[in-house]
């Protein structure tokens, strides 16, 4: 009987770990020596100083990471799919085409590939391959699960006051949260975690990689920048109706006067640095944030639903020169969807929730395609940890309500609102959210085509290392919290119901 030790040394793999070469996998993250972030080189790391030794947690230095990635992929071995219909995100569909990872990396894709001898053959007769979905909205980790009175799961709102730049939303993940390995085999393989949306600035955003991990730096994607979350509209005034903002008048105040703050704060940090004569400024947690995105280090990503709303947001980025990534839920992004494209701003919407409230009364089914439509990159996202596991399902949704208005959308094109669009939202479309040579062998294999209700994925790869197999419960992770208390699944045979 494996106890929680056991799972504990096993880096809570709880996959049953096997590897495609059926032995058992180790952890993906090794415990490293203590480390620090080396200022300047993101995701890069260095010893901790000795005790007494100065320190750099005094210095507000460009793109340094304290909480440096140590993810490592899992072990793999070189797999070939073959025969099967290939959505690769980037060129048009691929009939009875075959993929092959090699090394971890999408090493060919086509007609026909050259596979090694040694390599895994999967057979993909009748099935579909795309890319990894990748969701820009995410709060899983950091509203975890089991919730409810008492739990103290929810981390998501450090809603203390209206900007709390300061605060890093990936202090609040658990990695044993058991929605990960459920977003997993719906084929997420990356996404971004963000604060709540209460305050007008809620904090830095995290891009994960779903695997198992001890820890969140063992999920972190290597070398992804920060997000920073804002929110417009009615849930900061709700939330400061008391204290302040309590109307939108006061929301945009509040947003001008925090970033007239982090423009002086990153004059003054960036010429000490350039310099570094006299003492260097005092650091403000907050304020490091705001400037980092003013350099271009940290990605916006705005919670907004009205078109009027994030008109004025767009104002807002150019009055202190900076871009927004992506706009999140945006049910009105269809109003202003040539602006949104004229501005190389994303949409993070989803294809048919609204009417929740007034200022989602606007939300219409055609918004996708129609942002799509316009030039602008549509992205599907969640923001719900069902909704996590089913993105394909959503992505149909658009797709069928386009056909209805006579904007029909192909597989090639929708596969884009799950994939190689949202990669480019979080700043890491050079290397995954495509199955292209040379990228992240990020893959699924699905039972039939993504866009039908009655498919499912299979087979799940994450930097080329199966990560779930829906056939073989080993192949299935479990989180250490699981342990004990859900019973394991038996196996289904592909195409079956359980």
């Amino acid at each position: 009987m494996r106890t929680v030790a056991v799972a504990l040394s096993l880096a809570a793999c709880a996959l049953g770990c096997a590897t495609s070469a059926g032995s058992r996998a180790p952890s993906p993250d090794p415990a490293p020596a203590r480390t620090t972030g080396t200022p300047g080189t993101p995701g890069a790391s260095a010893t901790t100083p000795a005790p007494g030794a100065a320190g750099r947690g005094a210095l507000s230095t460009p793109s340094a990471d304290p909480f440096a990635s140590t993810y490592t992929p899992f072990p793999s071995r070189p797999t070939v799919i073959r025969n099967a219909t290939i959505l690769t995100a980037v060129g048009p569909v691929i009939r009875n085409g075959s993929v092959l990872v090699r090394g971890g990396k999408i090493a060919a894709v086509g007609a026909t590939v050259d596979a090694p001898a040694d390599a895994i053959v999967v057979d993909g007769t009748g099935k579909y391959v795309t890319p990894g979905i990748i969701d820009t909205h995410s709060h899983i980790g950091a509203g975890s699960v089991p919730g409810g009175r008492g739990t103290q799961t929810n981390d998501v709102n450090e809603a203390t006051a209206p900007v709390t730049a300061h605060v890093w939303v990936e202090h609040s993940v658990w990695p044993q949260d058991p929605q990960f390995p459920r977003s997993l085999a719906g084929g997420v393989t990356t996404l971004q975690v963000l604060p709540g949306s209460a305050n007008l600035i809620g904090g830095r955003s995290v891009v994960l990689k779903v695997v198992p991990s001890r820890t969140v730096q063992g999920m972190k994607f290597p070398g992804a920048k920060h997000g920073l979350k804002m929110a417009c509209g009615e849930n900061p005034k709700r939330v400061y109706a008391q204290r302040g903002p309590a109307t939108r008048m006061g929301n945009v105040a509040g947003y001008r006067a925090a970033w007239i703050q982090a423009e002086q704060y990153r004059r003054k940090w960036d010429k000490w640095n350039a310099d570094q004569k006299g003492d260097p400024p005092a650091r403000d947690l907050g304020m490091e944030t705001l400037a980092e995105v003013l350099r271009g280090n940290i990605l916006v990503h705005n919670h907004c639903y009205r078109a009027d709303e994030m008109a004025q947001m767009m104002d807002i980025a150019r009055e202190f020169g900076y871009k927004i990534r992506s706009f999140h839920h945006g049910v009105e992004a269809y109003k202003i969807a040539d602006l949104l494209a004229g501005d190389s701003i994303s949409a993070s919407i989803w294809s048919d929730w609204g009417a929740f409230k007034l200022e989602a009364a606007d939300a219409i089914r055609a918004n996708l395609p129609l942002v799509d439509r316009a030039g602008a990159r549509a992205i599907v996202h969640s923001d719900d940890p069902s909704g996590e596991q089913r993105l394909n399902q959503e992505a149909a949704k658009s797709m069928a309500e386009g056909a209805r208005i006579g904007i029909p959308v192909s597989e090639e094109q929708a596969i884009k609102w799950l994939t190689i669009n949202p990669a480019w939202a979080l700043g890491i479309e050079e290397r995954t959210g495509s199955l292209e040579p040379g990228k992240a062998g990020d893959v699924v294999l699905w039972s039939g085509s993504p866009f039908s209700v009655y498919s499912r994925p299979e087979k799940v790869w994450v930097d080329g290392a199966m990560l779930f197999d829906r056939s073989d419960p080993r192949q299935q992770w479990r989180t250490d919290f699981e342990l004990g208390y859900v019973p394991v699944a038996p196996p289904v045979a592909p195409g079956g119901n359980r």
